[in-house]
């Protein structure tokens, strides 16, 4: 078998820097959302997506499968910010056994309400920190792991 490459000190200092990065910057744009808007992330990351759509609708396991959730655990939230008003599902007209997921006005009005200080607080926390030629190379990296992740630069069958 071969030995692992471990990582050198330059190396371990990056990987560790994001990991404590992530997690300090997930936790502070969390406690924003929840205090200014009184939406969890996954609650924005849902209503989010559904406001990008044409019709403002899309199907459970597509929504599920952008979040990286099982579809059983996408539809426990569903329930609880149906419960709110946020969002209905209904049944899918090409498939019987499809649920679509549908923002209601009450979303629409929640999404609105969060976006500009949730903007706010990414520019704070995160955009505004760097510079345009970091912020660039943010981009160029967050993309190059993201493709390789999902397979669409070519390393996964």
């Amino acid at each position: 078998m071969d030995q692992p490459r471990w990582l050198d000190e330059r190396e371990q200092r990056a990987w560790r820097g994001y990991r404590r990065m992530r997690r300090l910057l997930d936790l502070e744009l969390a406690r924003d959302l929840a205090r200014d808007a009184g939406l969890s992330e996954p609650d924005y990351d849902v209503l989010s997506d559904l406001s990008e759509t044409p019709d403002q609708r899309l199907r459970l396991s597509e929504l599920a499968d952008r979040m990286l959730w099982s579809r059983s655990r996408l539809s426990h939230h569903l329930t609880r910010m149906q419960q709110r008003g946020l969002v209905t599902r209904e049944e899918c007209a090409t498939d019987g056994r499809g649920a679509v997921v549908a923002l209601t006005a009450e979303g629409r009005r929640a999404i609105e309400a969060a976006a500009p200080g949730h903007v706010a607080a990414v520019r704070r926390h995160l955009i505004d920190l760097l510079t345009p030629d970091e912020v660039a190379a943010l981009d160029a990296l967050s993309h190059r792991v993201v493709d390789h992740l999902t397979g669409r630069d070519g390393a996964r069958g």
